[in-house]
């Protein structure tokens, strides 16, 4: 597996990694395929605990959906089903951390057996999460998390070992970072970075309830450490990454060969930044909320072409639809935008957080935007509009690189971030 060429190659100075396309965004998924087909190189693609569960997610989506969801895109690009690997990020007791622990860790149990059915190989075990009958006024015990993500990869294991076809045996992510999926909610300072003895203390008692658990070979196949290397981005403001802040964590890692550091949250850093991430041992980069804020940034100047070209009442009018959406279903978004209504109205269409992307499976916004599209599929865009609304992707239409259609537009926008975590890991490497 790739996982393993990564640490060799990290471990004798080659600076190598891995993106990990954290989302279920349909443009998202064909980008990262269509990416990935044009360099030559494996995918690797992931699903948080809360998009996809035995329950659905907010995506609507099992599992085997969602597995189903990527490999048929993948079949309508050609692109082999062999060079993709799927990942479930922060699988664990998240979604029902009010449930008591005991009630809570069945229903992880559940949802990580559901994973491993549905073929997903890279597990990332997140048991950080205070569940509803522990103590809630001081942070949880190392020794607790250590022994519920142990419990969870024995379920995992019991279901690999029972599937009548063995496909490539699971790999395991341990550890968190301190922020929650999705980004911070309020304004913050700085980010704590993680420790070196804190970094060592999650190994350490890892390993020991693995072994307690006679998980001694799956402890062989954990391939990566997750940390706060001291990025993050929250509504308006991003933390940018500094390699002095880390020279001792990257200094503990090298302590043991078979491991990696895995970031989270690496949206919107520099070209340069996730080099020297990648540079620094992180050998596994993780993006979402960037690739979807592309998706966004390319429906709205569509959006802008489409006024221009259609009369206002056969115009989708997306973004005042999609607006109204939000509004009157702010769960989404209402814990994590604050300041004044001026304020929030554009944090809801142009923040980091990107909170929009929880959106775009809503059925009255897929109407809108499939509206939109025909509309601009059934007129001849000019390019002189294009350079107007998007033109890095006007230079490559008349270079007759791209299509001129809204859907080459919207993947080829989302592959300008592709490119630069390419870039980052080393052009990435083949499975």
């Amino acid at each position: 597996m790739i996982f393993s060429t990564i640490s060799k190659q990290q471990h004798i100075g080659t600076p190598v990694g891995i993106t990990s396309i954290c989302s279920a965004n349909r443009f998202v998924i064909e980008s990262s395929l269509r990416h990935a087909k044009t360099n030559g190189t494996c995918v690797l693609i992931e699903a948080t605990s809360n998009q996809v569960d035995q329950y659905g997610g907010y995506t609507g989506m099992t599992p085997d959906l969602f597995r189903n969801f990527v490999y048929n895109i993948a079949s309508s690009l050609e692109f082999p089903s062999d060079k993709i690997t799927l990942g479930g990020d922060h699988l664990g007791p998240n979604v029902w951390q009010n449930e008591p622990s005991e009630s809570a860790m069945k229903k992880a149990e559940e949802q990580i057996a559901e994973y491993v059915r549905a073929g997903f190989r890279k597990i990332h075990l997140d048991t950080s999460f205070s569940l509803g009958d522990d103590d809630k006024s001081k942070p949880l015990d190392t020794g607790i998390i250590t022994k519920r993500a142990a419990r969870l990869c024995k379920a995992a294991e019991e279901t690999y070992a029972g599937l009548n076809e063995k496909l490539e045996k699971l790999v395991y992510v341990i550890g968190t970072e301190v922020p929650i999926p999705g980004g911070a909610q309020e304004q913050e300072e700085s980010i704590a970075v993680t420790t070196p003895e804190d970094l060592e203390k999650t190994i350490e008692l890892s390993k020991k309830a693995f072994y307690e658990n006679d998980l001694q070979e799956a402890w062989e196949r954990v391939i990566a450490v997750v940390v706060q290397p001291g990025v993050e981005f929250s509504d308006t403001q991003v933390f940018k990454y500094n390699r002095e802040n880390t020279t001792k964590i990257k200094s503990k890692i090298e302590e043991y060969p078979k491991l990696v550091l895995e970031a989270h949250s690496t949206d919107y850093q520099s070209k340069q930044a996730l080099t020297e991430m990648v540079e620094d041992h992180f050998g596994i980069l993780k993006v979402g909320p960037w690739l979807t804020y592309a998706v966004r940034e390319a429906i709205f100047a569509l959006a802008d072409i489409e006024n221009e070209l259609v009369d206002l009442q056969e115009s989708s009018n997306l973004r005042e639809g999609i607006d109204k959406v939000m509004v009157e279903n702010p769960e989404y978004w209402e814990k994590h935008y604050h300041g004044t209504t001026e304020d929030i109205r554009l944090a809801r269409a142009y923040s980091y957080s990107d909170r929009i992307r929880y959106y775009w499976t809503n059925k009255k916004v897929i109407k809108l935007l499939d509206k939109m599209m025909n509309n601009l599929i059934e007129v001849e865009i000019p390019n002189t509009l294009i350079s107007q609304y998007m033109p890095s992707q006007y230079q490559l239409i008349i270079e007759n690189k791209i299509e001129k259609n809204p859907q080459s537009l919207i993947v080829n926008k989302v592959s300008e971030v592709l490119k630069i975590y390419n870039s980052a890991c080393g052009g990435n490497i083949e499975k």
